[in-house]
């Protein structure tokens, strides 16, 4: 994948994923009649809504915001341990397959930002991606 594709890749896949999440964070933070009949349905208590939405916002800042490449690896996991979780909420009380698998694709999205992400977005000392190396294939630098 030449240069090009790849940032076009990254901030397509960066952007939809930081707008799924901050909107999911302010959503949650509006404590809005869907968001708490859901909480409830999955069992969980109102107010970890609030604490949802707080970090899905300061995460999806973070993977926007230029610079601090580990405050975006974190960023990164938190994302993923979010919409696993959801997932297996959704699954746990027997949710619609849509519902489970919504978070999942979204977990897909993150991963597609994770491994497009510029040399300036990755923490010093990461593994360098060689010219041409695929996505999936190990990209050792020599």
């Amino acid at each position: 994948m030449n240069d090009k594709a790849r940032t076009i890749g990254y901030w397509i896949s960066t952007g939809l994923l930081g707008f799924g999440v901050a909107s999911g964070g302010v959503a949650d933070l509006a404590g809005s009649p869907q968001v708490l009949e859901g909480m409830a349905h999955l069992g969980y208590p109102a107010y970890l809504a609030t604490i949802l939405g707080v970090w899905k916002v300061l995460g999806a800042v973070a993977l926007l915001a230029p610079r601090f490449p580990r405050l975006k690896e974190w960023a990164y996991a938190g994302i993923v341990f979010d919409l696993t979780g959801a997932a297996a909420s959704h699954a746990a009380v027997g949710d619609a397959a849509g519902q489970v698998m919504t978070p999942l694709v979204l977990v897909a999205v993150a991963a597609a930002s994770w491994a497009l992400r510029p040399e300036g977005r990755r923490l010093a000392g990461a593994p360098k991606r060689e010219a041409g190396a695929r996505v999936g294939e190990p990209a050792l630098a020599t």
